[in-house]
């Protein structure tokens, strides 16, 4: 069966326990309003940040992700309908998914709709079980909060799938890449498949794409608050610009390197080979493809040490890698703002405030770009102590709650016992 956490080993944080025991007894009760009466389940998915390796995954790098303390709740009962019918209380909406009908549908783009689909539809082609159930979610992973809200939901509904209908026999990397499967072609989103590993394994986990079909999965024991740190997401807004055409541009400059020397991707390629053919790349590919291409391979190495800190409890070695790691990204990887709108620079702003914050406080921590960047968030690691201050600052700067401290969530993607 789903692994299944009590509700105090979820949350470990006392003080909100009572507020999460809320949001369910909350669901239980729209849900007996909704749907006719039914022997019904809790489960909790999580949200995610990355902690390293900015742009490696599309190119067979490592990562380093976490499953965080902000998740996707919900409650759920079978039914014997063929369908799964999915109360959104965040977006005051309904959807039925009928499970006969599981081709791609072009007005399901970009909806929970197509997002359940695609997760049925990948069960089938991989032999397993699907049926219907009825299901009211609510969500506290801002959609745009760099949190993975979609791959949240996508990793619940897959879990309610293997727990109602094939034994929870599934284990969690394959439910992450059906996730991955329908978010690329139902939702309609080229992801990777890191924001899936992370939500369904829990903890921080240390990932090899070298084989991109069978990541390497390895999850580290190390909770930053054990340590005395908080980690911190600030939300810097969005950009005006469609960041399409820039999220593209840097997996596509990565492999165009690649290929001058024969390989898929960088992952195969090495600095000396740049180096050594720096002339003519420059003059066939420009600068910014070689500087992209050098961001991979150090950084590539990079999240590797920031694993091994981790491993021998050493937050100060891990904040010197991440900020490394920021800056790698800001001059090299170049994806703090998007070249088509330079008068919103909300990352860059964020990280300048960020740096001066934690140097005029003698903090120990570092800050760097989170996920694809160009515009949306940072993450921050602070002394505890200095904590209030520091969302103070980035409150009054990018608005109220922008800025939010999320913990190292244990549990991936579970059932809850409440």
């Amino acid at each position: 069966m789903t692994r299944k956490v009590k509700l105090e080993d979820l949350y470990k944080d006392k003080r909100t326990l009572e507020v999460q025991a809320g949001r369910f007894k909350s669901l239980l009760s729209s849900f007996s309003d909704i749907f006719r009466p039914a022997e019904a389940a809790f489960f909790s998915s999580p949200g995610r940040i990355e902690l390293g390796g900015n742009h490696t995954d599309h190119n067979n790098g490592c990562i380093l992700a976490s499953a965080i303390d902000i998740d996707t709740i919900a409650i759920a009962a079978r039914n014997d309908l063929n369908i799964i019918n999915l109360v959104s209380r965040n977006l005051d909406q309904t959807y039925s998914v009928n499970l006969a009908e599981t081709q791609p549908k072009a007005e399901e783009r970009g909806t929970a709709s197509g997002l359940i689909r695609g997760i049925a539809a990948r069960f089938l082609q991989k032999g397993h079980q699907i049926g219907g159930f009825d299901c009211i979610l609510e969500s506290n992973i801002g959609i745009g909060s760099g949190l993975s809200s979609s791959a949240s939901v996508e990793v619940l509904a897959g879990m309610i799938l293997n727990d109602f209908y094939n034994s929870s026999f599934i284990p969690p990397v394959e439910i992450a890449k059906y996730g991955q499967y329908s978010e690329n072609n139902y939702f309609g989103k080229p992801c990777g498949l890191m924001d899936q590993l992370a939500i369904s394994t829990g903890g921080i986990i240390f990932v090899d794409f070298m084989d991109k079909d069978n990541p390497k999965v390895e999850k580290l024991d190390f909770n930053f608050s054990d340590y005395g740190f908080e980690a911190v997401i600030v939300n810097t807004g969005s950009t005006h610009a469609d960041l399409t055409d820039d999220y593209a541009s840097v997996p596509h400059e990565m492999k165009a390197v690649a290929r001058y020397f024969g390989k898929e991707f960088c992952r195969f390629i090495k600095r000396k080979d740049i180096v050594n053919n720096m002339a003519e790349l420059r003059k066939t590919l420009g600068d910014r493809a070689v500087l992209r291409a050098l961001h991979f391979l150090e950084e590539n190495e990079r999240v590797k040490r920031e694993a091994e800190a981790l491993k021998k409890g050493d937050p100060d070695g891990f904040f010197l890698l991440a900020g490394q790691s920021g800056n790698s990204s800001s001059k090299w990887l170049q994806n703090v703002y998007s070249s088509k709108d330079v008068r919103q620079q909300g990352l860059s702003i964020a990280l300048e405030l960020t740096e001066h914050y934690l140097r005029d406080n003698s903090s120990r921590g570092a800050c760097r770009v989170h996920g694809g960047g160009f515009a949306g968030t940072i993450l921050t690691f602070l002394e505890s102590s200095l904590l209030s201050g520091y969302l103070e600052l980035m409150n009054k700067i990018f608005g109220q709650d922008s800025a939010l401290k999320v913990r190292v969530r244990a549990f991936g993607a579970c059932g809850v016992l409440v």
